[in-house]
């Protein structure tokens, strides 16, 4: 069997941009089963995870797909445990976006060293976010957009690009709000706004 397993981190997000990607990838190919986590990628354990852990301990999995490797987890520790745990069960994992897959020795090291990289680019992400916060703080400006008290918040383009970047890592609705201090109803607004208008 073809397991594809695809994630997003919060019930609020949609499957449908890795989704696509991967039905067409499954076309035409026999024995295609799908399992899907709307959960965190900081744990692994998730319902959708541990059924497809089943599936693959029991010997029904023989290929194991993914839009891309940072799906299946954000923690180093947790991704290399799976990496090694398919390798010894003979069992090949596919990423469709890095293009790896476990087929040799090389490519096994290439994808622990993106599983480290995924995990590396998590905690980056956060410290870079509060060392942003930080230095306006120090300067005298404050993380609010340039808002003067009591406006509104502005949805500049640039808030606006970084809006679509964080909802493309994964990041749930409501930290993408928290992070650039805008309402959900707003940051779903610039999500639906047409490609075109993104910075």
């Amino acid at each position: 069997m073809i397991a594809i397993y695809e994630r997003v981190s919060s019930k609020t997000q949609d499957l449908a941009s890795q989704h696509g990607e991967l039905e067409a990838w499954a076309k035409g190919k026999d024995g295609v089963q799908f399992y899907s986590d709307k959960f965190t990628g900081k744990t692994m354990e998730r319902p959708g995870m541990t059924r497809l852990l089943a599936d693959i301990r029991s010997g029904k999995v023989r290929t194991l797909v993914v839009w891309r490797l940072d799906r299946l987890g954000r923690t180093a520790k947790g991704l290399t445990a799976l990496l090694d745990e398919l390798t010894a069960l003979r069992v090949n994992f596919v990423s469709l976006r890095d293009g790896i897959d476990l087929c040799t020795p090389a490519r096994r090291l290439i994808a622990n060293v993106l599983a480290s990289v995924a995990a590396y680019e998590t905690e980056v992400r956060g410290e870079r976010i509060a060392a942003g916060i930080a230095a306006k703080r120090a300067r005298g400006e404050k993380w609010n957009n340039g808002r003067k008290r009591g406006s509104a918040h502005k949805a500049t383009p640039v808030v606006r690009a970084e809006v679509r970047r964080m909802k493309a890592d994964g990041r749930p609705i409501a930290e993408i709000a928290r992070v650039v201090r805008l309402s959900r109803p707003t940051i779903y607004a610039i999500l639906k706004e047409p490609t075109a208008a993104a910075v």
